[in-house]
């Protein structure tokens, strides 16, 4: 009797193995989420690109609503209406699209760590982006001294709005590469905190790829 009570008091006081945790469908646990996992998107760059997509859906009314009225017309540009700046225009477009690649080349150098190369494209792309816009507004002086204007007929009214709110869109993108700059000469952005340059990157290269479409559909008969 005396051996039982001693077996029994071992048992008892021997530690308790712990309740494993009840996995659903049986099985190890999930392994913890890697360190090297694939980083999720941002949401400054997903509300961006959430405004682009709106952006493309409004330019693309624009660009169905004037080909509705080139289509429907038999004779495009309506005879009696001064021709648009074809060559000039073009010119135009070759330094919208270098300022594209300037743009490009200060992301690059900002993810590089190169403060003065960023301060450098960004000043070059402001400058070439002030030029498209300057050199659209003395065209549009002539045009409208030769009598094209918005209330001159359907070729008017769609020539300056969908032009115009190109424009617009580059004027919003120029200054907003003006505050980039601006904290850009205060060294707000390194090689690891590039966020603003990276936003306004995505926001410039969607006006510059718009441009070359409205050019084509546009200015060519």
């Amino acid at each position: 009797m005396a051996r039982q009570a001693t077996l029994r008091r071992r048992v008892e006081q021997a530690p308790s193995e712990p309740k494993k945790a009840p996995v659903f469908g049986g099985g190890e646990p999930p392994a913890p989420p890697s360190s090297h996992a694939a980083p999720i998107i941002s949401n400054a760059r997903l509300g961006l690109l959430m405004f682009l997509a709106a952006e493309a859906m409004f330019f693309s009314g624009l660009i169905g609503a004037f080909l509705v009225f080139r289509l429907g017309n038999p004779v495009w540009p309506p005879p009696f209406q001064p021709r648009l700046p074809l060559a000039v225009t073009g010119i135009n477009t070759v330094i919208l699209l270098a300022s594209g690649l300037t743009m490009r080349l200060a992301l690059k150098r900002v993810r590089a760590g190169s403060q003065g190369g960023l301060k450098l494209h960004l000043v070059t792309t402001a400058g070439l982006g002030v030029i498209f816009l300057g050199i659209q507004g003395y065209e549009w002086a002539r045009l409208l001294h030769f009598g094209l204007t918005i209330s001159s007929g359907i070729y008017g009214a769609t020539f300056y709005t969908l032009i115009g709110t190109h424009a617009l869109h580059v004027l919003g993108a120029v200054l907003w590469l003006g505050v980039i700059l601006f904290q850009a000469l205060q060294r707000r952005f390194t090689n690891t905190s590039y966020a603003g340059v990276e936003l306004c990157a995505m926001y410039w290269t969607f006006v510059v790829g718009l441009w070359p479409l409205l050019y084509g559909l546009v200015y060519f008969r």
